[in-house]
């Protein structure tokens, strides 16, 4: 999997025992289910360590009513509600056409039950996927729509199913949304994830003052972009403590747009950096964030990208 630069064995990670080309993953819900920018010239799959595929479900879903997407200053808020044709299709007429020569493929979990967790799991353990990323900002229709990532509970139950339903390396995506970020990571961790995603999305509002009305169909969303990354980094060194000492990676991310955003993740504690709005921006972003981090280890005296991972000196 060649990288668009000379530098590719420094920028390879281990990734729970996966091999990563780049420490670049790019972000579930922001490239489809990982053919969307292929079709953009100059960009390649190649040029990252992993993708995660867009978030599915046990069955089809139509997602929120527009409007769906608003740029905000330096954001974007976004309220999709989970379209997808739902895991069965995904994994019979979607995996099918991936190459997996180019890069690794993560499936991205959601469900509004316990058991719709446990559905989707089995059905991404019995396919290609390398690894098998769970979303657990989704509402819980049997607890009144409360997110199961806000209650460090509800997390480490998900967690619990959704580790007996599969042997693939399983990541667990935190959401920003709760009281303390490094309780809840503690609790997947106890409760058998082998990686942490941090951080999901800000829940956020925009308001049409003409109208009176929220801009966004579903009436809030999630804030990501360069907006976020301040409040990300974080979160991210808050994990990292909890993380640590278990041997846990971290995909860091929340407004990564160049090199210098990506270092500020992996110093903070950061194994992989996800990259999504980002793209946005800039579809071809990839080989230059790849370059950047090729050219400060050089600068840095940095032999392998895991080496900057958790570097960061603390002001006395």
């Amino acid at each position: 999997m060649p990288l668009d630069t000379p530098h590719t064995q420094a920028l390879a990670v281990d990734f729970c025992g996966l091999s990563f080309a780049s420490p670049l993953v790019l972000l579930s819900g922001c490239v489809g289910f990982g053919e969307e920018y292929t079709r953009v010239a100059g960009f390649s799959n190649r040029q990252v360590g992993a993708v995660c595929l867009k978030g599915t479900t046990g069955d089809a879903r139509p997602g929120n009513r527009p409007h769906r997407i608003y740029e905000t200053p330096h954001g974007m808020l976004n309220a999709i509600g989970l379209q997808n044709p739902g895991v069965d299709h995904v994994v019979d007429a979607i995996l099918p056409q991936l190459d997996f020569d180019e890069t690794r493929f993560i499936a991205n979990v959601s469900g509004s039950t316990i058991e719709e967790y446990i559905r989707v799991t089995e059905r991404f353990d019995d396919s290609p996927v390398d690894a098998i990323e769970i979303n657990i900002s989704c509402p819980n229709v049997k607890e009144g729509g409360v997110a199961f990532g806000n209650d460090p509970d509800m997390s480490a139950r998900v967690v619990e199913a959704c580790r007996r339903a599969t042997r693939k390396p399983l990541i667990t995506k935190l959401s920003p949304n709760q009281t303390d970020i490094a309780e809840s990571a503690r609790r997947c961790i106890e409760a058998g994830t082998d990686a942490l995603s941090a951080i999901n999305t800000l829940m956020g509002m925009a308001i049409d003052v003409e109208r009176r009305r929220p801009v966004l169909g579903n009436n809030q969303g999630g804030l990501s972009g360069p907006a976020i990354k301040p409040v990300a980094l974080l979160r991210v060194h808050q994990v990292y403590q909890v993380a640590r000492p278990h041997g846990i990676p971290i995909i860091g991310q929340g407004g990564v747009t160049g090199p210098e955003d990506a270092i500020e993740f992996l110093l903070a504690g950061a194994t992989a950096v996800g990259l999504g709005t980002g793209l946005f921006y800039d579809p071809l972003v990839c080989g230059r964030i790849n370059r950047g981090i090729a050219d400060y280890m050089a600068r840095h005296g940095f032999e392998r990208v895991s080496q900057l991972t958790g570097a960061l000196e603390l002001n006395g």
